[in-house]
């Protein structure tokens, strides 16, 4: 058995490949959403079914599980004969939700690894591109009702053959998206990555042996899967019920429910999904592997300290989905499941876990990633371009502090990309970037602050469309807290204000010079009763413009 110090040497050890893969994607990458927002995630994967071994410290949450499940998708199928046999250098891209994934614009490549002749692991990374082509610029197509409309669906090829590009792939797949010519600096980067993850990996098992890395990962697993069930080991063997609220599926103008039973059987914790609403229409439906990361990310939300490993996940098991919009089967459309439905099955997690972990859990956080797809002409640069705009919003108050604002979103550590690059890549200005101040959930700890940012378009012509959520209704309250705003989208044209009917989404509004967008994410939740707020904050709230005096007043009932 390995002693202690040298399976953390050999943990940490693990993390850092994953790191140093993050860090070379985000640093070769050409687009912003990658470069700037690090949309992006990099880990190492069992060679035998396609468990999470290890993951990077920035890489997003939500695709800790999801590329365990295209991982394990991309080994079934090269067992069955359907997809080519690995190689030394070959390297397989794949976007298809339905084989593991989350939606198309997450492009996901995998490199087997070997040590002397034998396949010892794989390393994955995935990227959002910015364009993966379909009915709109940026892939977010609020009302798809196909995976068609969404863009290009690709199955796991090989688009690396022994260290080289397949050129053909490589044209079917720039004939069929947008602005193609700028995704070769995000292939290479992707890449790249995987590369250097493979010379870090060897290196390290160099230094320690291959027996002894290949023993420390198992004792790893054993060790998340043992600590995973010591924390979770106070949830109750009678069920705890809560709820989430998706706004619509941007289609069918109604809201979907998330309807979440949390229950202790055994040593494990069932996460019950069963009354949830049925398949939807448009593109709000969530694949499994994402429905399942999303509840695995939560849980790590609430106890950070149990390790990334597949081991964490075993104690956690998610029933009743199927036959709900939280399984999504092809043709569905998906493009909101990843970072829109994620955040609402995280936030029925949460409010189910606050009840039984009060001092650890936050009230719901803003849940959204605000997708804004704009795409069009630049006549200066003679060029078309695709922008995609990811924006942040209002964490929950919790037990001991206010809620964080503008905090990245729940699924992820990605950031909105600089205001000055992105003006400085796209035909656009940003009229305003500040807080959405007063959107915070009141309560004894109030919510965090959301996003107020405008966009303007400064010449030739655009498309832009939205897939958010939270518009119908704010991040929940907790324990007696007040919910948080709720988001807002507002279209200024000629003159006039418009609303979409839909409230956070909308596709292929036309834009011309001078037409802005002006976007107001959501605040968090509260947590506990706003009376038991401390006069002192209430007053400096006020103090910083915050609140108004009578807001303060209406929202604490005191001032």
């Amino acid at each position: 058995m390995l002693d202690p110090v040298t399976l953390a040497v050999i943990q940490a050890g693990l993390q850092q490949v994953c790191d140093e893969m993050d860090l070379t994607f985000s640093r070769a990458a050409f687009s912003p959403v990658i470069a700037e927002a690090d949309d992006r995630s990099d880990g190492i994967y069992s060679a035998k079914d396609g468990s999470l071994i290890a993951q990077g410290s920035k890489g997003l949450p939500v695709f800790v599980g999801v590329m365990q499940f295209s991982t394990r998708t991309l080994i079934e199928r090269i067992r069955s004969g359907e997809t080519a046999t690995p190689e030394p250098g070959d390297i397989y891209i794949v976007n298809d939700p339905y084989l593991g994934g989350t939606h198309l614009m997450d492009v996901r490549f995998a490199m087997p690894f070997y040590r002397g002749g034998e396949l010892v692991c794989w390393l994955s990374n995935t990227g959002h591109w910015p364009d993966t082509g379909g009915a709109v610029p940026g892939g977010f197509s609020a009302s798809a009702i196909s995976a068609e409309q969404e863009g290009l669906r690709l199955p796991p090829v090989k688009l690396f053959k022994r260290g080289e590009m397949d050129r053909e792939i490589w044209q079917i797949i720039c004939c069929n998206i947008r602005v193609s010519e700028q995704r070769i600096g995000d292939v290479k980067a992707q890449a790249s990555a995987l590369l250097v993850g493979a010379e870090r990996l060897a290196g390290l098992m160099d230094r320690y042996g291959d027996a002894t890395v290949a023993e420390a990962i198992a004792e790893m697993r054993k060790l998340a899967a043992r600590q995973m069930r010591a924390v979770m080991a106070d949830v109750p063997e009678t069920p705890v019920r809560a709820t989430a609220i998706v706004d619509s599926d941007g289609v069918v103008n109604e809201p979907l429910t998330i309807a979440l039973t949390l229950r202790r059987q055994g040593a494990d914790v069932v996460f019950d999904f069963a009354g949830s609403s049925p398949p939807c229409m448009g593109p709000m439906n969530s694949v499994r592997a994402t429905t399942l990361s999303a509840v695995y990310l939560a849980v790590r939300h609430v106890f950070p300290d149990v390790p990334i490993s597949a081991g964490a996940f075993e104690p956690l098991l998610v029933t009743g989905i199927e036959g709900t919009f939280l399984d999504a089967r092809y043709p569905r459309p998906v493009s909101g499941c990843a970072a829109e439905v994620s955040q609402r099955i995280a936030e029925a997690v949460f409010a189910a876990l606050v009840q039984v972990f009060p001092d650890r859990v936050t009230a719901a956080p803003a849940g959204t990633s605000g997708n804004f797809g704009l795409g069009g002409h630049d006549p200066e640069r003679g060029r078309d371009f695709v922008m995609y705009q990811i924006s942040g919003g209002g964490y929950g108050g919790n037990a001991g502090h206010d809620g964080l604002s503008n905090g990245c979103s729940t699924i992820g550590i990605s950031k909105a990309p600089p205001v000055e690059i992105m003006e400085q890549t796209f035909p656009v200005l940003y009229r305003r970037y500040a807080l959405h101040e007063g959107s915070g959930g009141a309560g004894q700890h109030r919510g965090g602050f959301g996003l107020d940012y405008e966009i303007e378009l400064l010449r030739g012509h655009a498309r832009a469309s939205f897939v958010m959520d939270h518009g119908r209704v704010g991040p929940q309250g907790v324990l007696g807290g007040k919910d948080g705003a709720v988001n807002r989208v507002e279209v200024h044209r000629g003159g006039e204000v418009w609303v979409p009917p839909h409230l956070s989404k909308a596709q292929d509004i036309a834009l011309q010079p001078g037409d802005r967008v002006r976007v107001r994410t959501p605040g968090g939740g509260g947590y506990g009763d706003p009376a038991a707020r401390d006069p002192a904050l209430v007053a400096e709230d006020v103090r910083l413009g915050r609140y108004s005096a009578e807001e303060a007043r209406r929202l604490f009932g005191r001032f």
